[in-house]
């Protein structure tokens, strides 16, 4: 009997994984078709029409434009006409005890706050934010909040922050501009009839699918397969489905934006790429607190290597891979195990398991923002082994904008944007050998290292800082906006592409 169910079981599985596989096959030749068919149109020809008409006309329309608008170069003083702005973000954080998109959601809209938009922020009460809230509407009197309690999974409670949102719409001297939602943050639900709302996405359900093939192909043969791979696939046509009811779609990488627009199908000119940028203020180049920093733990400068880690030491972030790794070459290679120092910033349950790989691995524990700038100029190369393939990861950025070369896992968003050549990083297979190889190469390449972290920062300059990330949403909310209103203002035409 419990053979049979057993057996019965285990056709069930093998069914709705084939099943979800069909589905994935079907969506991605049908937006492989699509994306052949309507990309020879838009891609080659629209692309060669849009050049020849900007060589003899100077203009760029912006909704059309299909690189990061990171790109361009947009005008340093506010505009003349500030905006009124809802925002829709899960928490509002505190920036010790952020989240990817938490930390965008902050940077970026306290840089719009800093141009004199009024912004309007709907949002979770939280024990810890909430005094942080207070002393951020004491320095930015435009920036208000409106708090609900979560919902019992930790959520935005749709109907109260609907409420709230459509009080302040019909009050005070305007309706807003612009509604603006990070990742879910307003439900498609409530989204649907708003034309004046950009969707940011910080993580889509096809981009993870290769951390699911990623955490399967690491899965010990102990362990029982993940149902997590055929479940992402179903939820991938769910996406397909409601993503369509979100009027503009902003992506954080050039991988999600092409995805969004070739197997999402969401017309081109509703599809907006705007890479995550960090604040370049406080991450940059410092040679005293680099020098004081190696001092202060006595880590020689002559011959030596500093290898930084940072972020949540948990396991999707892949730090059982960079475990493992480290240990491997550190019993292998004597050069290695004497020579080579790890700084890891973090906390998660390998912080103890890298303690004890070797006496020149120091565990910092989380830093705040500003013990981060000093702990990117402390080291040589940063390393990002993470498994999720979702969004910009931060850290990179903030190791680039410090003049620090990168190493990360060989993921699109990754190589699409960030790491695109060399030059500038290293790249490798979520595997402990290619992990190890790799190390090894920044070992050999050690004396080039300072010049790789350069070309790293002169990309970074142009297109990864908060002020060249505001000043693009700035630029999309205006043009949304005036698209809405029939301003006579037309900010979706742009006359200086200063390409970089």
């Amino acid at each position: 009997m419990a053979k049979d169910q057993s057996s019965s079981s285990s056709s069930t599985s093998r069914r709705c994984f084939c099943y979800a596989l069909t589905v994935f096959s079907t969506l991605s030749s049908l937006s492989l078709f699509l994306g052949w068919s309507h990309r020879f149109d838009l891609t080659l020809i629209n692309q060669q029409q849009y050049l020849s008409h900007f060589q003899q006309h100077g203009i760029i329309r912006l909704p059309s434009y299909s690189h990061a608008w990171n790109r361009l170069s947009f005008s340093s003083a506010p505009p003349p006409n500030l905006l009124k702005i809802a925002v829709f973000v899960k928490k509002w954080p505190h920036p010790n005890q952020a989240g990817g998109l938490e930390r965008h959601a902050f940077t970026l809209h306290l840089a719009l706050a800093n141009r004199g938009h009024q912004l309007h922020i709907f949002t979770t009460t939280s024990q810890n934010s909430s005094s942080f809230q207070t002393a951020v509407t004491t320095h930015h009197p435009n920036m208000h909040f409106h708090l609900s309690p979560p919902s019992p999974a930790g959520y935005l409670q749709q109907s109260l922050a609907w409420d709230q949102f459509q009080a302040q719409n019909s009050t005070g001297n305007k309706p807003f501009d612009i509604v603006h939602t990070e990742s879910v943050g307003l439900m498609y639900t409530r989204a649907r009839n708003l034309t004046n709302l950009a969707v940011s996405w910080h993580g889509i359900a096809y981009e993870t699918i290769h951390s699911d093939i990623i955490q399967d192909l690491l899965r010990s043969p102990q362990d029982p397969r993940s149902k997590a791979l055929t479940e992402r696939l179903i939820k991938v046509v769910e996406e397909v489905k409601f993503f369509q009811n979100y009027a503009h779609h902003v992506a954080t990488s050039d991988h999600v934006g092409d995805v969004l627009k070739r197997i999402y199908m969401i017309p081109e000119e509703r599809v907006h790429v705007i890479l995550n940028g960090v604040d370049e203020h406080t991450f940059r180049p410092n040679l005293t607190e680099r020098n004081n920093f190696r001092s202060k733990f006595s880590i020689p400068e002559s011959g030596s290597l500093v290898l930084g880690l940072a972020g949540r030491l948990v396991k999707d972030k892949g730090h059982p891979l960079m475990f493992e790794a480290l240990k491997q070459i550190t019993l292998e290679d004597e050069m290695f195990r004497k020579n080579v120092f790890v700084v890891v910033a973090g906390d998660g349950p390998w912080s103890d398991r890298y303690r004890n790989i070797s006496a020149n691995v120091l565990v910092m524990g989380p830093l705040e923002p500003t013990q981060m700038a000093v702990f990117y100029n402390a080291i040589d190369v940063f390393v990002n082994p993470t498994l999720r393939a979702q969004g910009l990861d931060h850290t990179l950025l903030e190791a680039i904008l410090s003049g620090k070369p990168v190493m990360a896992t060989r993921l699109a968003s990754i190589t699409s944007s960030i790491i695109v050549s060399s030059e500038m990083g290293y790249t490798f297979s979520p595997m402990v050998d290619s992990l190890k190889k790799a190390l090894r190469r920044v070992w050999d390449d050690r004396g080039d290292l300072e010049k790789k972290g350069e070309m790293a920062r002169q990309r970074a300059l142009k297109l990864f800082t908060a002020t060249k990330m505001a000043a693009a949403y700035e630029r999309l909310f205006l043009c949304i906006s005036n698209h809405n209103r029939d301003n006579k203002d037309d900010y979706c035409r742009h006359s200086s592409p200063a390409l970089t």
